[in-house]
């Protein structure tokens, strides 16, 4: 399961919301039976999001999300299934939005 991986929700409550989950847990913790992932909403659908540097907006498949940091949380990897994309190349941004959150900086 590899870092910055995109999934589709699988979870019926919250994926009318959230309808994808980015990981953003290290490879170097694979053998865990969680990742920590960030809900994803679209752009649409997210409201007011203020602080755009902690609530970056990222692209996937042409379509615009907001990667909603202050909501990240562990999930089991089974529920996780199989990765639909992923945003490597958004790296920095998805690693100053954590770093705001946790660090403050």
């Amino acid at each position: 399961m590899p870092q910055f991986a995109v999934y589709k929700n699988r979870n019926a409550a919250t994926r009318g919301r959230f309808p994808l989950l980015l990981d953003v847990q290290s490879d170097l913790l694979e053998p865990l039976s969680t990742r920590v992932v960030v809900p994803l909403s679209p752009v649409a659908a997210a409201r007011d999001v203020v602080m755009k540097q902690l609530a970056p907006i990222l692209a996937i498949d042409g379509k615009q999300y907001v990667m909603l940091t202050p909501q990240l949380a562990g999930i089991s990897t089974r529920e996780l299934g199989q990765p639909i994309g992923n945003v490597v190349d958004e790296r920095a941004t998805i690693i100053a939005a954590l770093d705001l959150l946790i660090i403050g900086i």
